[in-house]
């Protein structure tokens, strides 16, 4: 028997086998100890883990939201278990979420013994508790775990407090790879023709990277893949956890074509153009399906609320932003002043974290939008409130920037042009050009910038002279 029918052959049985405990688990692991007994190798292993959010502040301990065996452990030690596990992650200091345990979706593989290709996968050795004696692993990477979450997909329907959907019809036998790029989530192509992202670190509510593909595919939009399946759980709240889209094969990623245009001396305006185009039609679909509430005066003094403190915040991490903080703030005050006018502006649902790395090329040119999560490190209710339009026109200039400012020499003509056939592109698409409103852009691109600060601060120093360069100008501060 091959090794993925015997994968059916086990998903089979465990379908008709499994019960749920009031601990939400579909074990004999017993839950009450189970975590208790993997504690000693999540503390080495999640905080090495490219997708953990906490880095830099200690991990004080561990609680089980959820624990589903999608495969159970075979008492033979022949095949693999693959364990499902929603555990939030407690820590001391940081973001006040944290002291309440930030809540991460871990995919875990365990076996007797494990094979040298899935060497560079271990964890390690379970030594008490219901695994002892076995080998817990990172499962994403086992090919007959990964077979596994796709056959999930092509039989939807409930396991344990997990349920898997889909929109359309899956084929079988897809070889899986795991995609070694990924950052905050993890990611599986089969076959070159989907792929699966895993959210890592989950938020109670439904995922804008799947809610809002889902209405664009509704509306008939084809620059964003639509889902072909998904799944979720429902206790003990609803969480968003993995997306199944089509796999755009020979797609190039936006940032890789800027660098390669600037490395070779060429022009990226008929790109921009494009891009923009493309940019305008996702946000002329998306307020086509969803609610489009104005900006009015509340509303504004909020969002320019939240613009101050994280400036405010950012400034106290970063002290090289302190002699800008005034002129930052005038761009600011200028929204405000406009609000207080009764001057209002339309906000509906954006990407929310738009730049060049979020968008890809296919091969006959045509462009696509991806990734509709939003900035992981903000609150999901935000990341799903409606927006203006320009903060996503806003991520986009600032991207233009930042690759003109990854090339040796400085570029800065690069980039004005490339923003410039941007917002024409833009225009000519959805009708109205988003310089038309220059102190709501700025203010958003000021937002942008101060985050760009923060973060290269903290994970890249190397890259902090890009976002400064940007807060210099914005600031009105003589070069």
């Amino acid at each position: 028997m091959s090794e993925a029918a015997s994968t059916r052959v086990a998903l089979a049985k465990s379908t008709t086998s499994r019960k749920t405990t009031k601990r939400h688990s579909t074990s004999s692991t017993g839950t009450t100890a189970l975590l208790p007994s993997l504690a000693p190798l999540l503390h080495e292993w999640v905080p090495r883990q490219r997708w953990f959010a906490g880095k830099g502040q200690p991990v004080t301990g561990f609680s089980l939201v959820s624990a589903t065996e999608i495969l159970p452990l075979d008492t033979t030690g022949t095949a693999p278990g693959l364990l499902h596990l929603l555990v939030r992650v407690h820590q001391a200091g940081g973001r006040p979420t944290q002291s309440q345990g930030d809540c991460y979706q871990l995919m875990l593989g365990v076996r007797t013994t494990l094979p040298p290709r899935l060497a560079g996968a271990r964890i390690g050795p379970v030594t008490e508790g219901p695994l002892a004696g076995r080998t817990l692993y990172e499962g994403l990477h086992d090919p007959r775990v990964a077979d596994l979450l796709l056959e999930r997909f092509r039989t939807p329907g409930p396991l344990g407090p997990l349920r898997f959907d889909r929109a359309e019809p899956i084929p079988p036998g897809l070889t899986p790879r795991v995609l070694e790029t990924e950052q905050s989530n993890s990611s599986l192509v089969y076959g070159e023709a989907f792929i699966l992202k895993i959210f890592r670190r989950v938020f109670p509510g439904t995922n804008p990277d799947l809610e809002l593909p889902l209405a664009l595919s509704r509306e008939g939009c084809g620059r964003v893949p639509a889902p072909v399946a998904w799944f979720e759980t429902t206790t003990p709240q609803p969480l968003t956890l993995g997306v199944l889209q089509p796999f755009l094969r020979g797609a190039q990623d936006g940032w890789q074509l800027a660098l390669a245009a600037l490395a070779a001396g060429q022009d990226f305006v008929t790109e921009a153009h494009a891009l923009g185009r493309a940019t305008a039609e996702v946000h002329t679909a998306l307020a086509a399906a969803l609610p489009t509430p104005p900006l009015a005066h509340d509303r504004t003094r909020d969002l320019v609320a939240g613009m101050v403190e994280r400036l405010e915040a950012a400034a106290q991490a970063v002290p090289a932003l302190v002699p800008y903080v005034p002129g930052l703030r005038t761009a600011f005050d200028a929204v405000t002043a406009l609000g207080d006018t009764g001057c209002g502006w339309a906000a509906q649902r954006v990407h929310g974290d738009l730049h060049l790395g979020q968008t890809l090329r296919g091969e006959d040119g045509f462009w696509s939008l991806i990734d509709f999560e939003g900035e992981p490190a903000r609150p999901l209710p935000e990341r799903r409130a409606p927006q203006p339009t320009v903060r996503d026109v806003a991520g986009m200039l600032r991207s233009f920037d930042y690759a003109a400012r990854s090339h040796h020499p400085w570029n800065p003509e690069w980039a004005a042009r490339c923003r410039a056939a941007y917002c024409e592109g833009y225009a000519r698409a959805a009708g109205a050009d988003p310089r038309a409103e220059p102190e709501l852009l700025r203010a958003h691109e000021t937002d942008k910038a101060v985050y760009e600060v923060l973060y290269e601060a903290r994970n890249r120093p190397d890259w902090l002279p890009v976002p400064m360069a940007a807060i210099q100008r914005l600031a009105g501060t003589p070069a």
